[in-house]
């Protein structure tokens, strides 16, 4: 028969917050697998020793600020909300059932006062990974790089224009030189060393973000953004560099400078990267290959007319270097330019007559001109390495790695527009979003099944000494003991 249920939330229980947090539970599993007092001893300078009010634990005003990364909370007053009603973020932060979540404005004053002006976020970040380290989730061997755009908290439409001064690159005294030489190897004067103004252009600012860029890609959305320049290890995903720039700045220049800091500060023996195909430029491709580092781009197609012949179409010839166009006439070398681009050119007499000159050159002169970069060899290299079967297996990886990892971040994390104004802000979310993206899978990896395997953590961590006993097993079991073969499975 038919019973209404009387709503009666007056009852007296007695119960324990733990029996309300389910054992596979994704912050139970982090509390056992991930030690956040290293918080203490980052943010010890940051607070008084002697004077002012008992502040709130530093380490549970990050771990509240993980949950908020964890779980895609938008905001500070909405995380404040969600850990006041939700028990497994209570008992994540030590509050019990009675007790009452920071103040939101606590966070937001923090992190604009006290936090400001720091490298703490980078800290943590460089902390967890160097626990994957230990716990020997990565290897620092074959890394993954790449850059996703944030959409900045600007409207596009409330802009001003400003010339502004384009960066000098930092390889540019290297390229220098590397003319010179080249000219030399000619026959030719070396030119005479200028000092290189920064080139002027005219910039979009904009009125609300100013450290925004507006980005103008192919198939990307046009407007005020931030980069996030991130790398992913091979062996399980995990991010090892963060580094925001504005929206126009191109994925290349801050690339090599962020290599060296990861083999410096983790130790990294790099072996082999995997980029995208905006990184596929020459002071790229010769950085790797001073660093005895095997690099694999994907191949950029020249934009060329309809009909018009493309540099590939003439043959290299290294030994009496110069090209050789597609009727076998020859261009000879001519020069090498400041830019570091050596020039071939066609004779006019020959080229008058030539069939093939309307889909050679539209230039009145008549005559060819092929330019090849100085370090165009090591731009050779890595195309080859696209065609061989160790290059190949590194690229499939690239989608399985970073690319899965931005995915992560957007879908999960928050990782489609920037929260807050400024790059040090975003450079905060984007620290933030990636330190709790590692502590996910740092966590995961050692609680597979659901429930927590502590020997499986302890096996996994000292399996070096299990190898003798696993052969030993191995051997007994192939003698014909049947008693031992379930212990097969336990390798």
């Amino acid at each position: 028969m038919l019973k209404r249920k009387r709503a009666q939330q007056t009852e007296l229980e007695f119960i324990s917050i733990e029996e309300l947090v389910p054992e596979d539970h994704l912050l139970r599993k982090i509390d056992r697998t991930i030690d956040f007092t290293f918080i203490y001893e980052k943010v010890e300078h940051l607070y008084c020793a002697d004077n002012g009010r008992p502040p709130i634990d530093p380490v549970d005003l990050f771990k509240m600020l993980f949950i908020g990364y964890l779980f895609g909370i938008k905001s500070e007053r909405q995380l404040e909300q969600e850990v006041n009603l939700n028990v497994a973020y209570r008992w994540f932060l030590g509050l019990g059932l009675r007790g009452k979540a920071p103040d939101h404005s606590t966070i937001s004053r923090n992190r604009r006062e006290r936090f400001a002006g720091t490298e703490i976020y980078q800290e943590i970040f460089d902390e967890i990974v160097l626990q994957a380290i230990r716990r020997k989730l990565l290897e620092g061997k074959t890394i993954y790089t790449d850059s996703t755009h944030l959409k900045a908290n600007a409207n596009p439409n409330k802009y001003r224009k400003r010339k502004v001064k384009k960066s000098t690159r930092s390889y540019m005294k290297e390229l220098d030189k590397a003319v010179n030489d080249d000219r030399k190897a000619h026959g030719k004067d070396p030119l005479d060393p200028i000092e290189r103004k920064p080139e002027e252009k005219e910039n979009r600012v904009s009125n609300t973000d100013p450290d925004s860029g507006y980005m103008r890609r192919e198939r990307k959305p046009e407007g005020f953004c931030y980069l996030d320049h991130r790398t992913v290890d091979s062996k399980h995903s995990i991010i090892t560099d963060v580094h925001v720039t504005p929206g126009n700045v191109h994925d290349s220049v801050p690339y090599l400078d962020r290599l060296d800091r990861q083999r410096e500060r983790f130790g990294f023996e790099v072996e082999n990267v995997g980029l995208d195909a905006g990184y596929f430029v020459n002071h790229i491709c010769k950085g790797l290959a001073d660093r005895d580092i095997y690099g694999v781009m994907p191949y950029t197609r020249t934009s060329v007319k309809k009909g018009m012949l493309k540099k590939t179409d003439f043959v290299w010839d290294e030994y009496y270097d110069c090209y050789i166009c597609p009727q076998g006439e020859i261009l000879n070398y001519a020069t090498t330019n400041r830019d570091g681009f050596r020039e071939y050119k066609s004779k006019k007499e020959i080229c008058c007559n030539c069939p093939l000159l309307g889909q050679c050159t539209t230039r009145k002169t008549k005559i060819k001109t092929i330019h090849r970069h100085v370090w165009e060899e090591y731009r050779e290299q890595v195309i080859e390495h696209r065609y061989e079967d160790h290059g190949k297996k590194i690229y499939d990886r690239r989608k399985e790695t970073v690319e899965r990892s931005f995915a992560d971040a957007k879908q999960l994390h928050g990782h489609r527009y920037a929260k807050l104004r400024g790059i040090e802000n975003v450079s905060e979310q984007c620290l933030m979003a990636a330190v709790c993206q590692n502590i996910k899978k740092i966590a995961m990896h050692y609680t597979r099944g659901g429930t927590d395997n502590y020997f499986s953590l302890f096996f996994r961590q000292y399996r070096h000494l299990f190898r003798p006993v696993k052969g030993f097993i191995g051997l007994l079991s192939q003698s014909g003991n049947s008693c031992l073969q379930p212990v097969q499975a336990f390798s």
